[in-house]
């Protein structure tokens, strides 16, 4: 069965992919085993020498590799070549840092002639999506490469020219063969990859419902697994917070990507009594924000990613409009080419909507209205997801305290809007996964942590 890649754009078929034969996937196995088995053997100033010149490359070929984002899955231009430049960052990151994070150590109390060392556990399969069709990756190959070991990529469907062109860019940039190889198969194979003897890990990022599906898998073989999945972050807005830097800040987390981002802002909870007040400012920013083909220069809302993702984020809307949630931007399907949604601001948010309970995966903001600060926090936490969390206050010390000790969340904000960065754990609680994806956690996800005792 063939692979379809589509411009959201317009709606046009780019190319058709044969999906990889059984021969092409035993191949593929056997050559990132192999590359494992002499990559490991390299001092880490090797391995680090080879990161940077991954980064170095990458940054050679910004333009021709964002276009291709866009072309894929409709990120505006701007934003597609800011996702290959934090694709090299990641890469320096670990050449400059990754030789300390797997130091040897000495805990402390143990016994004399003792230590801790780290050692790289082979071949990890990456199942990545397609609304970060580089990042997603590099952030989960960079730390993993430096630790010594090789990768197995199984991307999106949609995103096929992007999955080529990373096992491109590797090549170019002068790696040893078989760190890295791309299959174009459906997730029909995910099953025996996993269950491959080669592969020793996974790191998935994508849905609940996929997570569960590798989770499962893994356990049943044995294998550890990171899974990064869905988030329906909360923001707080609270009684004394500087409402203009808050909707600013607020309307860039909702449309980052589109809106199409694990932890894009999606919940909007905010104190009564500056609710109408903030609302009114939201959409005044959400209104000024330019939507249109993302391949044009000042677009900031491109197209969602296919057309059924677009139909699916608009029943969610249309559900909630029908349960009472009022209407106060956007919501209309546009007529044209392409797969468009507007900015669209729901107000009235309550629990039973699919706005309240739901990931919304587009440019969707949902307004929660809470009588105070603590149902406020309340409200915030009511969700089966726990990826990011935002919270708005003067209060600098009060807004430490809430985001450290009242949001349930793996990554908390005060006063900005949730993003990774390659120094910094990143990974959720509950039904959004487990695990985490860079900073120190990120390099020591798969490597067998190994106690030695010489006497």
């Amino acid at each position: 069965m063939p692979l379809v890649s589509i411009n959201p754009a317009t709606g046009r078929t780019l190319k058709r992919y044969r999906e990889h034969t059984p021969k092409q996937i035993a191949d593929a196995l056997a050559a990132v085993h192999r590359g494992h088995l002499g990559w490991r053997e390299l001092a880490l100033s090797d391995r680090a020498r080879h990161l940077a010149a991954l980064g170095a490359t990458l940054r050679r070929q910004v333009e021709s590799l964002a276009q291709l984002i866009t072309a894929e899955m409709g990120k505006p231009l701007a934003a597609a070549r800011l996702e290959i430049e934090k694709c090299a960052v990641c890469c320096d990151f670990y050449a400059r840092h990754g030789a300390r994070f797997l130091k040897d150590e000495h805990p402390t109390g143990a016994s004399r002639g003792t230590k801790v060392v780290f050692e790289p556990l082979g071949v990890v399969l990456a199942v990545m999506p397609w609304n970060y069709p580089f990042w997603q990756l590099f952030r989960a190959a960079a730390p993993a490469l430096m630790a010594g070991n090789t990768l197995l990529l199984k991307h999106a469907s949609n995103v096929s020219g992007c999955a080529l062109a990373i096992e491109r860019v590797f090549s170019e940039a002068g790696l040893p063969s078989g760190l890295l190889r791309t299959l174009l198969v459906s997730s029909r194979a995910i099953p025996a990859l996993i269950a491959d003897e080669h592969v020793r890990a996974v790191t998935l990022t994508g849905s609940v419902e996929a997570g569960r599906k590798v989770a499962a898998l893994a356990g049943a073989a044995l294998k550890p697994c990171v899974l990064e999945l869905g988030g329906s972050d909360p923001y707080v807005i609270l009684a004394d917070a500087d409402l203009d830097h808050a909707a600013e800040v607020c309307a860039q987390a909702r449309l980052v990507n589109s809106g199409q981002s694990c932890v894009a802002a999606k919940r909007f909870i905010v104190v009564e009594s500056v609710r109408a007040a903030f609302t009114e400012k939201l959409i005044a920013r959400l209104q000024a924000r330019r939507l249109g083909d993302p391949a044009v220069a000042g677009v900031d809302l491109g197209p969602l990613a296919r057309a059924d993702l677009r139909d699916e984020l608009h029943a969610q809307v249309t559900r909630s409009v029908k349960k009472g949630a009022q209407l106060l931007l956007g919501g209309t399907v546009p007529a044209g080419k392409g797969f468009y949604y507007p900015a669209t601001v729901l107000a009235g948010v309550r629990k039973g909507m699919p706005a309240y309970s739901e990931e919304l995966f587009g440019p969707v903001a949902a307004l929660i209205a809470a009588k105070d600060e603590a149902a406020a926090i309340a409200l915030a936490n009511d969700t089966v997801f726990g990826l990011g969390a935002a919270v708005f206050t003067a209060d600098r010390k009060r807004g430490e305290t809430i985001a450290r000790e009242r949001l349930e969340a793996g990554l908390v904000f005060v006063n900005d809007f949730v993003r990774s960065d390659p120094a910094l754990p990143f990974g959720g609680v509950k039904q959004s996964g487990y695990g985490r994806e860079l900073g120190t956690p990120g390099i020591r996800a798969f490597v067998n942590t190994k106690t030695l005792w010489v006497r």
